[in-house]
């Protein structure tokens, strides 16, 4: 069974002026999210800034999320690391904080090899008993992980059960569930991408419009689901002009600033990321407007 279909939100780690983590702030916006219909709440991702976290914080935040949540949603926490014993350590923490389930991005910097992959990811998983998916996203950890690399993964560590596909490859999605029988459960990583991704099998989408926009998001999932591919269709396209402006620099970067600028206390974000250039948070605004986000 999956661990959850639909629109999970990726959801950012607000921050207070000095730096420490808003815990107020963000268990404001874990209730936002699930009474607005989010699916899943994926914590201490990409977007969670999580590589700007201590050890120590990144567990607390993880727990915080859990315990804020208290069931109503499942509870995905982002445990990779570029260090496979790291790895281990937070996935085994999250696991034990009552996670429901693991997102475990490729190690980077180190850029291993796709037997590195094998080694890498099969260790974590021995290490836990929750269900772990993958995280394929080689723009910002500069590894992929190549299909036949996943096939091998999911047919030989049972806990081992889905992907998040960010490679902006389709003919990559498409060969991984060939090459699975479609015995993976397949998140689209891409907000541009998720009815192509459900098309192909995909049960769903890991977010980061759901910040700001995530009744969208779950009834864009809801509608291809339930067999209204034409809406699901015309609400992809709708949205396309606010993924680009919420990309238009390095995430979470734009989507920060759109939680600020939507009253929602996000703050700033950790160095090295800096604010936005003043013509793309111009950029952001006016798409803001045309999605009907802001006035």
């Amino acid at each position: 069974m999956a661990i959850f279909k639909g629109a999970g939100v990726a959801i950012v780690t607000p921050f207070k002026a000095d730096g420490e983590v808003n815990y107020e702030e963000f268990g404001r916006q874990i209730d936002f999210q699930i009474n607005n219909g989010t699916d899943a709440i994926i914590v201490c991702g990409t977007t969670g800034e999580s590589a700007c976290l201590s050890e120590e914080e990144h567990i607390r935040v993880i727990d915080f999320c859990i315990k804020h949540v208290n069931h109503r949603v499942p509870v995905v926490a982002g445990t990779g690391s570029n260090c496979t014993d790291t790895a281990v350590f937070l996935s085994q923490e999250a696991e034990r904080l009552g996670a429901d389930g693991l997102l475990i991005v490729t190690p980077y910097y180190n850029k291993a090899t796709q037997r590195g992959l094998i080694d890498h990811y099969t260790i974590i998983a021995n290490a836990v008993h929750i269900p772990i998916i993958l995280y394929s996203v080689k723009s910002r950890t500069g590894v992929n992980i190549n299909p036949e690399t996943v096939a091998e993964l999911v047919a030989n560590v049972p806990n081992i059960v889905g992907v998040k596909e960010a490679s902006g490859d389709i003919a990559q999605v498409a060969r991984i569930m060939a090459l699975t029988e479609g015995k993976v459960d397949l998140y689209s990583g891409n907000d541009n991408e998720v009815v192509p991704i459900m098309s192909l099998g995909g049960i769903g989408v890991i977010s980061v419009v759901s910040n700001v926009a995530p009744s969208y998001m779950h009834n864009l999932c809801m509608s291809y689901m339930n067999g209204d591919t034409e809406e699901a269709r015309r609400m992809q396209l709708k949205v396309l002009d606010l993924v680009d402006a919420l990309f238009c620099e390095v995430n979470p970067i734009p989507v920060k600033h759109a939680m600020n600028i939507m009253g929602m206390n996000a703050g700033p974000m950790r160095r090295p990321l800096s604010p936005m250039e003043p013509q793309n948070l111009e950029r952001l605004k006016k798409s803001m407007r045309e999605f009907g986000l802001i006035q």
